[in-house]
């Protein structure tokens, strides 16, 4: 039996969190969905410009599992731009904690904090 997966440590949870193609009725459209740690894992990488040792400490993850999620996520990320589809960011497998401090009372599992279209 596999181990369970850790949690993995997020600093930024979006109050935005569905994104769609303009002019396309909702009901045609499919729908891609990426995990909050997934979204974190851009985040890191992208916008804050760290480098994979770094991202995967601060998600409290192993450097090969952090290359995996940012695959994964940027793979998903070009489906929805390339294809139309509207993108969904909810649940994981996460703990929540405060930039630079110890850890907040956050969790995830599951769940969006609502749709925004």
């Amino acid at each position: 039996m596999p181990r369970p997966p850790k949690r993995r440590r997020v600093e930024f949870v979006p109050n935005i969190t569905y994104f769609k193609p303009a002019g396309v009725p909702l009901r045609e459209l499919e729908e891609v969905t990426i995990s909050v740690e997934e979204l974190e894992a851009l985040r890191l990488k992208d916008i804050e410009g760290l480098d994979q040792e770094e991202s995967a400490q601060k998600m409290n993850v192993s450097r090969p599992t952090f290359q995996r999620i940012l695959t994964a996520v940027r793979k998903k990320l070009s489906e929805a731009l390339v294809s139309g589809k509207a993108i969904r960011i909810e649940g994981g497998n996460y703990h929540l904690q405060k930039r630079g401090r110890g850890h907040a009372h956050g969790h995830g599992r599951g769940g969006s904090k609502g749709k925004n279209i």
